[in-house]
């Protein structure tokens, strides 16, 4: 009996540990919203944390320290009963190698927001069907942020989630909601997954790798191997910047990665910054004030 009860208590402990895949932040802000009674949208923050922090994403097992950091803040600028508007800024960080630090590698603000919601109904996915704008957006931001994730850490390893970020936009796209279309303008949820899946685009995701697992990985054992690989990286988006200039993909990684890059190439071993700060300024001309920053 007591053999069975350690043996019992050391596999609900293993369970116990098993995590699901993100540890993510949730904030809906309604300052905008002249609204008297707040308690709608904190209940909307709290159903849709434990719906992305409690839903099991992949068939993988995450321990509690392998989940990805991120954060999502739901901004509503219009509310109407049961119809709200808004933008969605998500953002997610991937830890490196040898220390505490926590490495941006996505940060977008979505501005086609609009999702009904009545307070305290159940949020689910139907992988299947098209149910609910507010979590079909939701639902293909998760796996975008799993896929880049993932690209960091193998090359071109996020393919299967990026796939079912698009499985959402092709449900999705008879909505009627703004977004999921090629149409609905630039920087949609369409655009920013065709990106990702497009051999077109292919040299953006193998910088994701290089600039991760051979660059930041290595700074505490081989910082100038490590800014050499980071700098490579900045070749390979040149060569993409070549014959897709100002591309969608390009201006999420600098969105994320501009303060990190300037404070990586602003200490340690020296590397040829002369040549880095012209390609940066070719590639991201947006950040040329952070790029002015770099000065070893």
């Amino acid at each position: 009996m007591r053999k069975s009860l350690i043996l019992f208590l050391a596999l609900a402990g293993i369970s116990f540990l098993q995590a699901q895949e993100l540890n993510c932040t949730v904030i809906v802000n309604s300052d905008q919203v002249d609204q008297t009674n707040k308690q709608i949208f904190n209940t909307l923050q709290r159903s849709l944390s434990d719906f992305i922090n409690k839903t099991k994403w992949t068939n993988r097992d995450f321990g509690q320290n392998e989940r990805i950091e991120c954060s999502m803040m739901i901004t509503i600028n219009s509310f109407d009963t049961s119809v709200f508007g808004g933008t969605i800024q998500i953002q997610s960080n991937r830890p490196v190698y040898n220390s505490s630090y926590q490495s941006p590698v996505f940060n977008h603000q979505d501005k086609q927001f609009t999702f009904n919601y009545i307070e305290y109904q159940p949020l689910y996915f139907n992988p299947n069907t098209f149910d609910s704008n507010l979590t079909s957006v939701i639902t293909y931001y998760v796996y975008i942020i799993l896929g880049i994730d993932a690209d960091t850490f193998s090359r071109e390893g996020g393919t299967d989630y990026f796939k079912q970020a698009q499985r959402v936009v092709n449900l999705a796209q008879g909505s009627g909601y703004s977004g999921w279309q090629q149409a609905d303008g630039n920087r949609t949820r369409w655009e920013l997954v065709d990106n990702l899946l497009s051999n077109t685009f292919r040299e953006y995701r193998l910088a994701l790798y290089n600039y991760h697992r051979l660059g930041m990985d290595n700074l505490v054992g081989n910082p100038k191997l490590a800014k050499q690989s980071i700098a490579g990286s900045m070749k390979l988006f040149e060569r993409l910047n070549s014959t897709r200039p100002n591309s969608f993909v390009l201006q999420t990684f600098f969105d994320a990665k501009s303060v990190e890059i300037a404070d990586v190439f602003s200490d340690g071993p020296d590397v040829d910054i002369a040549s880095l700060i012209t390609t940066l300024n070719k590639i991201a001309p947006l950040y040329s004030k952070t790029w002015e920053r770099i000065k070893f």
